[in-house]
């Protein structure tokens, strides 16, 4: 094997990453060298390309940038034993702690001591990539690697919508970024009654259509709660899937979900929000529900099984491209007009 490779790396402080030559990362007794066969771009990418922020009290540059993939092994350290060349492989991007009482009672996505792949060391933008052997995720062969290389952000939709009591209900999805393209088709694939999709992008909104929405609205046209009223009869909704992360936005849809309705948090805000909890929420007695991550690896399972039934999400893979070409897939990602980027390297 050749002792360098090419990766994006997040160098310095500051936009951007750089393309150039690294060195093949080595091995611990308890890891696995994976060849990169597809990544796609997470909006944690995107903070740390930008450099806002999150990103600048997070990053410590150098790293390798990426947390979602799908590959082979190429190589296992000594001491692994259930995993071996050859084998087809996603990840789990968040590395736990073990330790704390979250992991030690089964909550481990809640870590209190967690790290991520990509973002506090190396991660996947590059040919090859060290993986714990715990964080490794065995995909069947027929699984496409654009799709598998997905199953992270698939799995943040789908701890989502099992969050909350889909089957036969009427469904708000606010935010059709890629994660709120998957929870529209997590929640038709587990049979939503009726799914109205929110975004302020039309383009957004038809692959919203493409994944199974009912009805789509674009706050920056129509009036989202009188819209939902009408399309309810006046009932409103089951449950909210807020995944924009828009404050004026959750308030809205807080007004939309039924008496003893549910609201799932999927969107991250920027500040600190100002919500009506006496009338909107304790009074109307909703059941508000916080999502981080995926069930580690409950949730996996959900997901493989979904995918190799009933769910496609093909419509929100918008573009493939190569790895070289990243600067033009990060600056089509500012324009919108995408859904969900797949680099291959």
């Amino acid at each position: 094997m050749k002792q360098t490779m090419k990766a994006l790396v997040k160098d310095k402080a500051g936009p951007g990453v750089v393309m150039k030559d690294v060195d093949i990362p080595e091995l611990g007794p308890h890891d696995v060298l994976v060849k990169v066969k597809a990544a796609s771009i997470c909006g944690t990418d995107v903070h740390i390309y930008n450099w806002d922020g999150w990103a600048a009290g997070r990053i410590k540059p150098p790293v390798i940038i990426g947390h979602e993939m799908s590959g082979y092994i190429v190589q296992t350290g000594e001491a692994v034993k259930y995993w071996q060349e050859g084998d087809y492989v996603s990840l789990e991007c968040h590395q736990t702690c073990g330790h704390c009482y979250q992991c030690r009672t089964g909550q481990g996505h809640i870590c209190r001591d967690y790290t991520i792949l990509g973002v506090d060391f190396n991660g996947c933008f590059a040919e090859y990539v060290r993986v714990p052997e715990y964080n490794l995720w065995r995909n069947d062969e027929d699984v496409l690697p654009e799709v598998a290389c997905l199953q992270d952000p698939i799995g943040n939709a789908v701890m989502a919508t099992c969050a909350a009591e889909i089957t036969g209900k009427k469904i708000l999805v606010t935010g059709c970024g890629a994660i709120g393209l998957l929870t529209v088709g997590v929640a038709k694939a587990l049979g939503a009654a009726k799914i109205y999709a929110v975004d302020i992008n039309d383009y957004r909104l038809k692959i919203a259509e493409d994944m199974g929405a009912t009805a789509t609205i674009n706050p920056l046209r129509e009036n989202m709660v009188e819209e939902v009223q009408i399309k309810t009869r006046g009932c409103g909704v089951n449950v909210v899937i807020e995944a924009s992360g828009d404050e004026r936005c959750l308030q809205d849809s807080l007004k939309t979900v039924n008496n003893g309705g549910q609201v799932v948090l999927l969107g991250i805000y920027k500040d600190r929000v100002l919500l009506d909890l006496a009338n909107e929420v304790i009074f109307k007695g909703v059941t508000i529900t916080g999502i981080t991550g995926r069930e580690i690896f409950k949730t996996w399972y959900k997901t493989a099984e979904l995918l190799s039934s009933y769910l496609s999400v093909e419509p929100v893979i918008t573009h493939r491209m190569k790895m070289k070409d990243y600067e033009a897939a990060f600056q089509l990602i500012q324009t919108g007009q995408c859904g969900k980027i797949v680099l291959y390297p």
